[in-house]
């Protein structure tokens, strides 16, 4: 039963038998808060058309609406404001509806398919805390898409070439010592990443050097020995110079792995990965076949470009002058073969607003190509995430890894819940202390994340994550986890849940939970239409809320009608699974007991 469309509908009857008029679609709104109601209709727009004033026009609908409808019990009205309240039945009935359908939430099939890419790793430093940003939201959106019945494919382009991953190999090369992960100790992505912190101070050194020797700095950035060596070590790479290859090969196998352990930790998988070093000689054969088109052209130096000025995107260089590729000539390829593999109907990018012109740049050329897919490529664009102390730049090793933070919001969540629990936690095992401590760090961690509009800036604070009140991931797992407890405790008691449900009054605050129930599948639907995970998260925090407000009313266990026990249970059951399944869709998994 959908009460919405019913009242809607029946508004649209209630105006033709008064009035001998027809309306268009009926638009309804939550009732504010101040007022008695759960939904409103505003009359002002009728005022015209019907001869009379807002207000006795409300006073009309609603006194059909109770006399000719079982919806609609009772109504207010506030000027042009008809504010309706729902009857108990009509709320029964939506509640059997969703507590009977195993679907509930996940829309039916459109038959068409969607890729999102997220990731986005560079094989020269470990993941870091702008990559779990980008993570958790690619691997969200993924489920959330899933969930709006879109065949998805979830791909990761690994950045495994070009100048800042030789950085990291010829730091390697000359201070390297042949230190490997296991002689070090460190995972492998951190340990190139410390080598590619170690270029960037040997380079700078090296500008500085030749700065108070009397050189230019923008001259010295360029023709610093160490820069040249790079700029070398690249056309070998391109060359395929066997022992650059081989080098290149160890260290990227050392980083995979590392790359490997973070994902399992954070619970993101991908049903296919690209590598630029296999994408960007497509992308050279796309620029030839471009310069053809006259859609490229080239210069005296041998560098090419193409002019977008007519879409206010000026020049873009697509390849080097050496012939080396740019980032532009690997995500030409990469984009080509992705709608050659799955002929996808839309490709999603999720990359940070820092390239919001490079993705415009590559549409746009896209377009020029007149490639069949053009029109369906989309940038989620998201932005960035700052510490306390500021921005977070990699080559200064300022970054907090992945990693480190992951653990870090594991052991508060631990110290949180060892002080919230009081003495709550004593019949866990060890094993049990860990696996709810990591269920709750990292939830905190994705919920925190999350929960922020994909396109805002924000700041990461590790220990208001985890705070057991308030609008935190792990006050969610807890209102879950006491669901359970009550559901169990039942069972001990022996009340067994009848699947039917009785026709008992309802309280105000049944009707609420109810009512925010019965949102759960357009919350959805909102939140695939927008790309935003952060919809789903306010939903899961103001149903987990309410849920609060309903138990700390009403008596559960305690209640003596046998009727309303167990209709209260029923709604319990229903709220732990709408937000298993609304935690589910961010990533985020809930424990049976905490």
């Amino acid at each position: 039963m959908n009460i919405q469309e019913e009242i809607s509908s029946a508004v649209q009857q209630a105006v033709a038998a008064l009035y001998q008029q027809e309306i268009g679609d009926v638009i309804l709104q939550p009732t504010n808060k101040e007022f008695e109601g759960t939904y409103t209709f505003v009359t002002f727009a009728l005022t015209k058309t019907l001869r009379q004033a807002p207000a006795q026009i409300g006073q009309a609908i609603g006194n059909w609406l109770v006399d000719n409808t079982s919806v609609v019990q009772a109504f207010n009205v506030v000027q042009g404001f008809l504010n309706l309240s729902v009857a108990d039945a009509a709320w029964r009935e939506v509640l059997t509806d969703m507590a009977t359908n195993p679907s509930f939430g996940t829309l039916p099939a459109t038959g068409k398919s969607v890729m999102v890419e997220f990731s986005s790793p560079n094989t020269n430093k470990p993941l870091h805390l702008g990559h779990l940003r980008n993570n958790f939201l690619g691997d969200s959106v993924s489920r959330i898409l899933a969930a709006n019945g879109y065949d998805v494919i979830k791909t990761c382009i690994v950045n495994d070439r070009g100048v800042h991953i030789c950085k990291s190999m010829l730091a390697y090369q000359r201070f390297g010592n042949g230190e490997t992960p296991e002689s070090s100790g460190m995972k492998g992505d951190h340990l190139i990443g410390k080598y590619y912190v170690l270029f960037d101070k040997a380079y700078k050194a090296e500008i500085e050097t030749m700065v108070a020797q009397g050189t230019d700095k923008e001259v010295a950035e360029k023709t610093a020995p160490l820069m040249q060596t790079v700029q070398q070590m690249l056309r070998q790479w391109e060359q395929g110079d066997p022992e650059i290859i081989a080098l290149w090969n160890k260290l990227n196998t050392w980083v995979y792995a590392g790359f490997d352990t973070t994902y399992r930790s954070i619970g993101v998988t991908f049903d296919k990965t690209y590598y630029e070093s296999q994408t960007y000689l497509l992308g050279k054969e796309i620029i030839e076949e471009g310069l053809q088109k006259g859609v490229f052209y080239r210069k005296d130096d041998n560098s090419v470009w193409i002019d977008l000025t007519e879409e206010g995107l000026d020049q873009k260089l697509v390849l080097r002058s050496d012939g080396t590729s740019v980032y532009m000539t690997q995500d030409l390829g990469t984009t080509e073969l992705k709608y050659s593999d799955f002929n996808c109907d839309r490709q999603i990018w999720v990359v940070g607003n820092e390239q919001d012109y490079h993705f415009n740049v590559l549409f746009a050329i896209m377009r020029r190509l007149e490639r069949p897919y053009a029109n369906e490529l989309y940038h989620l664009s998201y932005g960035m995430v700052d510490l306390p102390t500021g921005k977070m730049k990699s080559r200064e090793g300022t970054v907090v890894d992945a990693d480190d933070l992951i653990q870090e919001t594991t052991d508060a969540a631990s110290a949180a819940a060892d002080d919230a629990a009081k003495g709550k936690l004593d019949g866990f095992t060890e094993a049990e202390k860990t696996s709810l401590f990591e269920m709750l760090g990292l939830g905190a961690l994705k919920y925190y994340l999350l929960k922020v509009d994909p396109q805002k800036r924000m700041q990461f604070n590790p220990a208001e994550s985890v705070d057991l009140h308030g609008n935190t991931g792990p006050y969610i797992q807890y209102v879950y986890a006491r669901i359970r407890s009550v559901v169990r405790k039942a069972a001990e008691m022996d009340v067994a849940i009848d699947g039917a449900i009785a026709a008992t009054d309802l309280d105000d605050i049944e009707q609420q939970l109810i009512f925010l129930l019965s949102q759960f599948p357009q919350r959805v639907a909102d939140a695939g239409q927008n790309l935003a995970p952060s919809y789903i998260a306010q939903y899961a925090y103001e149903l987990a809320k309410t849920f609060n407000q309903f138990y700390d009313k009403l008596s559960i266990l305690k209640e003596t009608d046998a009727e309303k026990l167990n209709n209260r249970l029923i709604l319990s059951n229903l709220v732990a699974e709408t937000i298993r399944k609304a935690m589910g869709l961010l990533g985020i998994d809930v424990p049976e007991k905490m």
